[in-house]
């Protein structure tokens, strides 16, 4: 249903008052339809055809496809404004007010979700506002999607219902990056390893097969590796210029005089541009199982999330070089991962490029700039005139 599309700061507030968490835990995830519909209805006012699509199986978890098409001339092509819907989890108790209540402060916003990425989907909304339907050249689209923060599953089953392509040419994603422009970023892999052993009484070794000797035999396979990894790939644009293998998590056993029965590591990796990640998958099984011999059978990999790949849209790309002119800064590089290279896969160039700032994502208190707020509707504006007037 068509809604009046209200002022800019109103806009966000309504975003941030929707709960919209997306989890890998169940117990912390929530559905995203509110603020689809929400979305749909103001775009809706503006002309906008919009189409909200859910996720396979998932009624609560939504798309949004929206697009001001012209009159007469392509129906495919011109500009996407990309951004999840979605954000973490957070602690309420650890925040000075209500996460989901928007408030002002020394000339910053504050709400959960403000940075990432709610107020981008607010100011891609304003920036449309003006835009006269009869002056369109090629299509405007305003994406937005479900559960990028827990396995990107929205941009997931975009490409399966669209393997053609979606239409638009080219692609601004708005995640945090002071508007700096971004161009390439390294992808994300999360595995964890699993250990059977067999517990006992510890007087005896023979009465068990401890785990926890194997796994030490896999920490002594990865730090290796990581060190291999870090001499043979090496990209300047990063302020991290390798690839990272992270050993984040370890739990086994549960007293000292008992064989370690089972144990499990959780292992983050990011890989550059130009590494595939099922390649990455399948030498890291070969290590494994060289590093543990016999016991490789007692081993188990399972992906914590389907892999995410590496984003590299090249630095002659019409949206990049267009991205340097208008904001005055070089495309650069990020460590974090995208929704980009699913938007590449679906026909389009794409530039990573958004008012908030990372350090603040994922944060109590999470907040973003009041003054940059204005000045990226007047970016966007320029990015529709070039590509869709």
């Amino acid at each position: 249903m068509a809604l009046p599309a209200p002022a800019l700061r109103e806009m966000i507030a309504e975003l941030v008052a929707e709960p919209s968490v997306s989890s890998v835990e169940a117990d912390h995830d929530q559905g995203n339809r509110g603020i689809t519909e929400r979305l749909a209805g103001w775009l809706e006012g503006l002309g906008f055809d919009c189409r909200i699509q859910p996720l396979p199986g998932r009624p609560d978890k939504t798309n949004l496809i929206a697009t001001l098409a012209p009159a007469r001339g392509p129906a495919r092509g011109g500009l996407a404004l990309c951004g999840h819907t979605d954000t973490v989890p957070c602690d309420p108790e650890r925040w000075t007010g209500d996460p989901w209540r928007l408030r002002e402060a020394d000339g910053r916003l504050y709400g959960l979700g403000v940075t990432d990425m709610k107020a981008f989907l607010a100011v891609a909304v304003e920036a449309a506002r003006e835009v006269d339907p009869a002056r369109l050249q090629a299509p405007l689209t305003l994406l937005f999607t479900a559960d990028e923060e827990s396995g990107m599953d929205g941009v997931r089953a975009l490409l399966d219902a669209h393997p053609q392509g979606l239409g638009p040419r080219h692609a601004v994603v708005g995640e945090p990056t002071r508007n700096h422009p971004v161009h390439v970023h390294k992808g994300m892999m999360m595995e964890a390893l699993h250990i059977q052993g067999r517990a006992g009484h510890s007087s005896d070794p023979r009465l068990g097969r401890n785990a926890l000797d194997a796994m030490t035999r896999v920490l002594n396979a990865l730090i290796a590796w990581r060190e291999e990894l870090a001499a043979n790939h090496h990209d300047a644009r990063f302020a991290v210029p390798q690839p990272t293998l992270n050993l984040g998590h370890i739990r086994g056993g549960d007293n000292p005089n008992r064989i370690c029965g089972e144990a499990e590591l959780h292992i983050d990796l990011r890989p550059l541009p130009g590494m595939d990640p099922a390649e990455l998958q399948q030498t890291l099984d070969r290590r494994l199982a060289e590093a543990l011999g016999d016991d490789a059978v007692h081993l188990t990999r399972r992906p914590l999330f389907p892999a995410h790949p590496p984003m590299a849209t090249p630095a002659d790309a019409e949206v990049v070089r267009y991205a340097e002119t208008v904001t005055g800064h070089p495309a650069g590089a990020v460590a974090f991962a995208t929704e980009a290279p699913y938007l590449a896969r679906l026909g389009m160039d794409v530039v990573v490029l958004g008012p908030g700032e990372i350090e603040q994502a994922h944060q109590p208190d999470e907040s973003i700039d009041v003054e940059r707020l204005a000045p990226t509707v007047a970016l966007l504006r320029r990015f529709i005139h070039r590509f869709c007037l």
